[in-house]
């Protein structure tokens, strides 16, 4: 039940064809399990290693590991619905109440790289501009400013899966700092995912994978042409419920531009805009790695989802 076999042969350009290729899919939920399988030597190739396991196996010459940068950002999303996320400086001071560093050099050590921008980087314009860090006194001016200077509640849905699971406890204890109580809302994939598409949540943490290797697929993050609940296209800006007319022209823009150069700058500029004024935090973009056994040949891995 937990294995996949699969049998692939194709035909060249000349319809030659190429040798009958049998291959295995397990299914390990755990990482410990699928290191210890690769180091004996029962399976190929590990897909799913968490950072720890990935340095554990540095040392075995038995092994090597391979990486790619992948076309997936991690976000949290701040619903303006909720009457004080939709206040500028809040959604500012909330960025800077994350340990971005932190997470860096554990919780995604390997597996990811701290990134601030909707774009991922080898896209098109990708900003690697990073200007937040952990700062709780300028959270505090900014929380003081809205109003709120004792903080307020607010609560985040969250897929039980690492390493989300650990940035949110992170950041919920880092927020506390400034007088915000963050309450985390556990669940599978479909519940959080479906309470977050009806805009029903304070606040959600998710990834965006490219669909499509061209800046428009992250689109999504400025565009919401209609902010009405029953809008017949619902991006991830709608979901957040952020309007954004002048964004969306610029996005409807940039598609439409011919000239790479011209493209790339408005895709940086829009970025700029996104850093400031959106109820985004972004996190960090994916790094997609593997284990392999040091006899695999030309194993490759791509940026796109699939």
């Amino acid at each position: 039940a937990n294995e996949i076999v699969v049998l692939e042969r194709n035909d060249n350009y000349y319809g030659e064809k190429s040798k009958l290729a049998r291959a295995i899919y397990r299914h390990n939920k755990e990482s410990a399990t699928q290191r210890l399988l690769l180091e004996k030597g029962d399976v190929d190739i590990a897909r799913n290693l968490s950072p720890q396991d990935l340095a554990g196996m540095a040392a075995n010459k038995d092994v090597k590991t391979t990486a790619t940068p992948k076309g997936t950002v991690y976000y949290i999303g701040m619903n303006t619905k909720n009457s004080n996320l939709a206040k500028p400086e809040v959604r500012e001071a909330m960025k800077w109440l994350v340990d971005y560093a932190a997470i860096g050099d554990t919780l995604i050590k390997n597996i990811g790289i701290v990134h601030q921008n909707f774009m991922a980087v080898g896209l098109l314009g990708a900003s690697t501009v990073n200007p937040y860090k952990l700062d709780v006194n300028k959270a505090k001016e900014l929380l003081t400013k809205a109003g709120l200077p004792n903080g307020f509640k607010v609560t985040i849905d969250m897929r039980t899966t690492q390493p989300v699971q650990g940035i949110t406890e992170a950041f919920q204890q880092t927020a506390k700092r400034a007088g915000v109580d963050i309450e985390i809302l556990p669940g599978d994939g479909k519940q959080t995912l479906t309470k977050y598409r009806a805009r029903t949540h304070d606040m959600y943490i998710g990834q965006w994978g490219a669909d499509y290797w061209d800046p428009h697929t992250n689109a999504t993050f400025v565009q919401n042409p209609d902010n009405a609940d029953d809008a017949k296209t619902k991006p991830l800006a709608w979901r957040n419920a952020w309007a954004t007319p002048e964004l969306t022209k610029k996005a409807d823009a940039a598609v439409l531009e011919r000239d790479a150069g011209k493209r790339k700058q408005m895709y940086e500029e829009m970025q700029a805009e996104f850093r400031r004024t959106s109820p985004f935090i972004m996190l960090f973009q994916q790094v997609e790695v593997a284990g392999v056994r040091a006899d695999v040949k030309d194993f490759r891995i791509g940026p796109t989802s699939d």
